[in-house]
Order: structure tokens, then sequence, then C-alpha cells
């Protein structure tokens, strides 16, 4: 008689996640975040603030982390323009102080945002958390690093 495949043990195989996670966030939860982010796009086009910039690199890094875990697509013809779109805007905002975007730069990243619309209304919570999460670690690495220079 041939031998079973030995599977490996349910928890070590994957991680178990309450119902919850696995379920899109509640519907005014996406709704609140992604008007924030049109926000701030808006204001950034009008001539917005780095708090404005930043809610934009934001959501513009979850959106990729999350197309990365297998929902939604972005493709690099749309994250490039886009990345150049951010980086000139952040190159402006630190130089001059002017936080803004022009209509061809607002086209480059509205099309990420659309995509990170979609996300946060049917990606399961647990991969925007995960995304999120990944975010905060980065930028806690960041701080550590800028703290290591000025030392």
């Amino acid at each position: 008689m041939a031998k079973t495949i030995p599977f490996p043990q349910q928890n070590q195989a994957r991680r178990y996640r309450a119902k919850g996670d696995l379920l899109p966030m509640p519907r005014a939860s996406a709704d609140e975040l992604a008007l924030q982010v049109h926000l701030a796009l808006a204001a950034l086009r009008a001539g917005g603030s780095q708090h404005d910039a930043q809610a934009i690199l934001h959501a513009h890094w979850l959106a990729q982390a999350t197309a990365d875990a297998g929902y939604g697509t972005l493709t690099p013809e749309q994250i490039g323009p886009a990345d150049e779109a951010i980086l000139a805007c952040f190159s402006r905002g630190g130089a001059q102080g002017e936080w803004s975007i022009d209509d061809a730069q607002f086209d480059a990243i509205k099309v990420v945002i659309a995509v990170y619309d979609t996300q946060l209304q049917s990606a399961p919570l647990w991969v925007l958390t995960e995304a999120s999460e990944r975010l905060e670690r980065v930028r806690a690495g960041e701080a550590r690093q800028q703290a290591r220079k000025r030392a």
C-alpha cells in the first residue's frame, strides 16, 4: 500500500484569521479612507500641504502592496508616472515649500488611487492590515536611520 503524503499541520501551514479579517473592511470605513485620499489629491492639485502629500504616498504604497498580494492590478506603466509625480511633489515641497501637482501628475496619481479605492472595498481586511503594518515598519526603519545620521 502506498504511503500518504504528510501534509503540514494546519496551524503550521497558515495563520488562522478571525472571520472579520477575511472580509473586506466595512463600507463606511472604506469610504472614509477613500474620501481622505481624494481630498488630499484635490488639495495637492490646488496647492496643498506636506500632510496631503504624505497621505497620497501612503495610499500609493498600500495600493502597490495590496496589488502585490493579489488584490487589484497595477502595471509598471501605471506605477511609474505616479511614482514620478509623487517624487516631484516631495522634491518641490521640500525645496520650495510648495506642495502641489500639475494636471498630468494628478492624472497619473489618480489611476493608482482608483485601484486603491477598489481595494479598500474588496480586499480582505487582513491584506490591508498587513500592508499597513509593513509600511509602518518601513517608516520606523527610516526614522531610526535618520536618527543615526544626525548622531
